[in-house]
């Protein structure tokens, strides 16, 4: 082993028997370059290391051996040494130590996905990254940027049940070392595996976190993620809700003008006609395969079709298939058949359907609203809102007695906003005259 891997172990072993952590992780900074220019030698490093004591030490050894790593054709037989060696680390290593570097800790993660992405075996990867979030996790609602690599590699492999753990909690806090790419992603993949699963309501939510995160530019994941956005809500309110208002101007003010195709179907979709939809998804069919929405894009023509029959129920009682695929401009009346018999399994209408003269019978909705079951319903979400409003009122409290906080309601300035200087004041008109603080939070 070179002299400098020997140096680099026994910084490790010393640290870490003192408990100096601070210091172990300014080290690990130094020794980078030497661990990168020796990874023939890691292995033996490895090996004098324990997985216990020294996970730190480990970790940036791991992370060194990535640095070295061909990911262009790469097969899993090359790749199984690495996996078999991160699978072990990530099984075994000591949470306490690598939640000190969390950002070492994450680059693991992500240059491990990009592998099992390029070895095309996600789903070899799944089981680990559930791992590796919950051994950094503080609290269950905390979110870290391996969560976004956990949904990708969900969403590839098709596999949503693992992902779908984390998506259905409430994000309440967010880990310091997440980058922004990375928050973006977990919100923008996450509202594909809801689309996928159908969970349109969900899926509107995560695609407008992705939206409304506040930027300086518009990137090209909130660029994607809003011509979903579009779509999700087209299917799921037959219109486009408008942003919030706390959207940043200029995201709203560009990104329209970079999902054109987008708006053009909604206008179209606001008419009600089928084949404006069409012409639409005709013109710019090149554009919708190519953002991988085609299928999406034709969901929103489907659901058009049910909402136009919707619309009948509310004008007849009875009608023919012929006529039904006639108004909502079907090819003919199996298919109106085939789409009402969908829409009544799916408890969107109520109707029945003669098969012996053809004919549709509309029903009103059944539902009374006085049953043992809607009342645990309700039951149940109103203990979701009192639970809400808990969480709100315990993050307000906790934000309101935070120094920032504290200094912006006192009219003072951040440290960092001082930095320049102090703004020249005339001392005799300051102490005679009312102070009026204005700020923004």
């Amino acid at each position: 082993m070179a002299s400098a891997l020997e140096q680099f172990v026994n910084n490790v072993r010393a640290l870490t028997a003192e408990e100096n952590f601070r210091e172990l992780s300014s080290v690990l900074t130094k020794f980078n370059d030497v661990l990168k220019k020796n990874v023939q030698h890691l292995d033996n490093v490895l090996e004098t290391l324990d997985l216990q004591q020294h996970s730190i030490g480990i970790l940036a050894v791991l992370c060194a051996k990535f640095s070295d790593f061909n990911f262009v054709s790469v097969t899993m037989e090359v790749f199984k040494p690495l996996f078999n060696q991160v699978q072990e680390f990530i099984v075994g290593c000591n949470g306490e130590q690598v939640r000190l570097v969390p950002d070492m800790y994450a680059e693991l993660c992500h240059h491990f996905t990009d592998a099992l992405v390029e070895v095309k075996m996600p789903i070899r990867g799944i089981d680990l990254l559930c791992r590796a979030i919950r051994k950094i996790q503080l609290y269950d609602s905390q979110l870290t940027s391996i969560h976004g690599d956990l949904c990708k590699l969900c969403l590839l492999a098709k596999c949503f049940k693992p992902a779908l753990e984390f998506l259905d909690i409430d994000i309440t806090g967010i880990s310091t070392d997440d980058d922004a790419k990375y928050f973006l992603l977990y919100f923008y993949y996450g509202g594909m595996i809801y689309t996928a699963l159908k969970n349109y309501e969900r899926a509107l939510y995560f695609f407008e976190v992705c939206v409304m995160t506040p930027a300086t530019a518009v990137s090209h994941i909130m660029l994607e993620a809003y011509k979903k956005y579009i779509l999700v809500s087209l299917i799921l309110n037959g219109k486009i809700i408008l942003l919030p208002n706390y959207t940043s101007n200029l995201v709203k003010r560009h990104i329209k003008r970079l999902s054109i195709p987008y708006q053009e179907l909604a206008t179209a979709y606001s008419t009600n006609s089928c084949d404006d939809v069409q012409e639409i998804i005709e013109k710019y069919q090149e554009v919708f395969v190519r953002d991988n929405n085609i299928g999406l894009v034709k969901q929103v023509l489907s659901f058009l079709y049910k909402k136009n029959i919707q619309r009948l129920t509310n004008t007849f009682l009875t009608l023919s298939l012929s006529d039904v695929a006639a108004r909502v401009k079907l090819p003919g009346p199996a298919d109106a058949e085939q789409y009402i018999l969908n829409m009544i399994e799916d408890g969107e209408i109520f109707a029945t359907i003669n098969q012996k003269d053809g004919m549709v019978i509309f029903h009103d909705d059944p539902e009374k609203y006085d049953s043992p079951r809607m009342l645990a319903k309700l039951e149940k979400e109103m203990a979701e809102c009192a639970e809400l409003g808990k969480k709100v009122l315990e993050m307000e409290e906790e934000v309101i007695v935070t120094p920032q906080y504290v200094r912006k309601a006192c009219g003072q300035n951040d440290p960092d906003d001082q930095a320049a200087g102090p703004p020249p004041t005339n001392v005799s008109n300051a102490q005679s005259q009312p102070k009026h603080n204005t700020y923004t939070m």
